[in-house]
């Protein structure tokens, strides 16, 4: 069996969110011991999986 190296190609981009969101998020990681920027990629990943589907 091969060792196989995966990597996850990431992207730099800047948003604005409430401070009191970032005194959330920062709180919340820290509890988690996970940085910032994966609780903001796991909510997102929740949030567009879970997202209802307008009907036309």
């Amino acid at each position: 069996m091969e060792f196989e190296i995966k990597k996850t190609e990431y992207v730099n981009r800047t948003y604005r969110i409430p401070k009191e969101l970032a005194d959330r998020l920062s709180l919340i990681a820290q509890q988690e011991d996970i940085s910032v920027n994966e609780l903001v990629v796991q909510s997102c990943e929740f949030a567009l999986d879970n997202l209802k589907k307008k009907e036309n």
